[in-house]
């Protein structure tokens, strides 16, 4: 713990560079890894094959380099060093009337750049609760715990009782987050396209929001050029998410989509967000082929 704590002290241009360094030898360490990730950036969509998605690739190993290096400023050091390295904002003034109104708060963070920041920045500023599933490493679980429960935080389990407490929050008009682009459990989501494929995508927060009236937000946090910090985006939803589940799904996925888009190389590209889950259905397209 004293080593990563000396190495949390670092300067982030320099962490990002160890980051880089680091993306690239697990890339080409033995596993699947290297294979998916490339797979998805190749079948996206969102690069023009060839040069363009080699490219897109190689920007995305240093970038999950990265996220990986910061990972320990982001969980080791104080509060207000951590909320310095947010460099500006655009959109949040939207979040921000919503809760002066009164209104609960649900902040979509997609796995683009430096999401574990955002928690951070609201947390320090309003209440917030987010889900938490421990790692099985306890070194990994502590940190994550002390890293991310800090100010007005609190990390809720992923099941239902954590689904609970995310509905308790927002009834208080309170702030949650949602990961919106994690591979959901059976029962719990509905196929719907993502990037041109089918992706089992959680309901959670369009239920939460019929139940709540909770205003919405796709949030990202972006990582800025040469360690400079981060420069936080919000766009909030334009209405009420629909009631049917696969077209809620959709919506949410194309808000990532859109979120990916604009940030490519951000975007963890080596999850495996197509993956069929156990006991679920594959889609109707899937067992036609």
């Amino acid at each position: 713990m004293f080593l990563l704590k000396l190495l949390a002290r670092l300067p982030l241009p320099v962490l990002h560079g160890i980051g880089v360094a680091l993306g690239w030898l697990i890339y080409w360490a033995p596993g699947r890894h290297s294979a998916r990730m490339r797979n998805n950036v190749f079948d996206s969509g969102v690069c023009v094959p060839g040069p363009g998605c080699e490219r897109l690739l190689r920007q995305s190993i240093s970038e999950s380099g990265k996220a990986f290096a910061e990972l320990l400023p982001m969980w080791l050091h104080r509060d207000k060093v951590v909320l310095k390295q947010v460099r500006g904002s655009s959109g949040w003034e939207h979040i921000d009337a919503a809760h002066a109104a009164g209104q609960g708060v649900i902040l979509i963070a997609p796995h683009i750049g430096c999401f574990e920041i955002i928690g951070q920045y609201f947390g320090a500023r309003h209440p917030f609760t987010i889900m938490y599933k421990p790692s099985p490493k306890p070194l990994l679980n502590e940190l994550m715990l002390n890293g991310r429960q800090r100010s007005q935080t609190t990390l809720v389990p992923t099941d239902m009782s954590g689904v609970r407490a995310l509905l308790a929050a927002l009834r208080r008009r309170e702030g949650i987050g949602i990961l919106p682009d994690q591979v959901a459990s059976s029962g719990d989501g509905v196929w719907a396209p993502f990037l041109g494929r089918p992706a089992y995508t959680p309901t959670l927060v369009a239920s939460l929001q019929r139940k709540t009236g909770a205003a919405a937000f796709f949030v990202v946090a972006e990582r800025l050029s040469w360690g400079r910090g981060y420069h936080l985006h919000a766009y909030p939803l334009s209405d009420t998410l629909p009631e049917d589940k696969t077209a809620a799904a959709l919506r949410i996925n194309q808000g990532v989509e859109a979120a990916v888009q604009r940030f490519p190389a951000q975007y963890q590209w080596r999850y495996n967000r197509h993956k069929h889950p156990g006991g679920v259905a594959l889609p109707v397209e899937s067992t036609a082929a």
